[in-house]
């Protein structure tokens, strides 16, 4: 397959954001019904709340302090769970119990991004999975570096790098990079580095954008416009 006929997919997200979550599922359909278009998916840090404490915090008293009342946040849920029905997540909100601080799952994400394509892949999946579908804290190191075995790494380099400094301040300049850029909300789907598709757009939006991109790139108009 060509070059030209291939697109990277930056997607900037948390993991502990439901609908980046939505959209990961979303742009899965999107890359399968691209047709002949190569699509390379790299992931990108973004922390909702950065301030949360390395242990987490209760993620009940969390909520309420940031949306008021339980009803606010049986709203919020009762919306986001057909949603993520329809695309095959089974939300268990209410066994979350801890309201992890990512970066070091960032730092992670990185890592496995060094160790290939696939393996970052496998390894954001998991950790969708262990927040929003099995409740673990994927603040804890425990659960991390389990999650990297699973997902093909080295665990006990990671095991080694978790409690260090390692990549801190690379994840959050990143972090600060995607700010300076205008991003403001997750998830968003960077293509070619250069267009923007905003929030968990339904498959066919995020396919027909990779599908436009990848022909823009093979009249060497992405180029011209950079």
């Amino acid at each position: 397959m060509s070059e030209a006929n291939a697109i990277t997919v930056d997607v900037v997200s948390d993991v502990v954001c439901p609908w980046c979550f939505i959209g990961q599922k979303r742009l899965d359909k999107a890359v399968a019904a691209a047709g002949d278009v190569e699509v390379h998916i790299r992931w990108r840090p973004f922390q909702l709340d950065p301030t949360i404490p390395p242990q987490g915090k209760d993620r009940r008293e969390y909520m309420l302090a940031k949306f008021g009342s339980d009803e606010r946040i049986r709203e919020i849920h009762t919306r986001i769970e057909p949603l993520g029905e329809a695309e095959g997540i089974s939300f268990a909100f209410d066994a979350i119990k801890v309201a992890p601080n990512t970066l070091d799952a960032h730092r992670l994400i990185r890592w496995a991004g060094a160790a290939g394509e696939d393996v970052q892949n496998r390894l954001v999946r998991r950790l969708f999975q262990l927040n929003f579908e099995e409740g673990v804290n994927i603040g804890d190191h425990t659960v991390l570096v389990e999650a990297a075995r699973e997902a093909g790494m080295d665990a006990s380099v990671v095991e080694t790098l978790l409690p260090s400094d390692a990549d801190v301040e690379a994840v959050r300049t990143e972090i600060a990079t995607a700010s300076r850029m205008g991003i403001t909300g997750v998830p968003c789907f960077l293509l070619e580095g250069k267009y923007a598709v905003m929030g968990a757009q339904d498959a066919d939006t995020l396919a027909d954008a990779i599908r436009q991109v990848a022909a823009a790139k093979a009249r060497g108009e992405l180029e011209k416009a950079g």
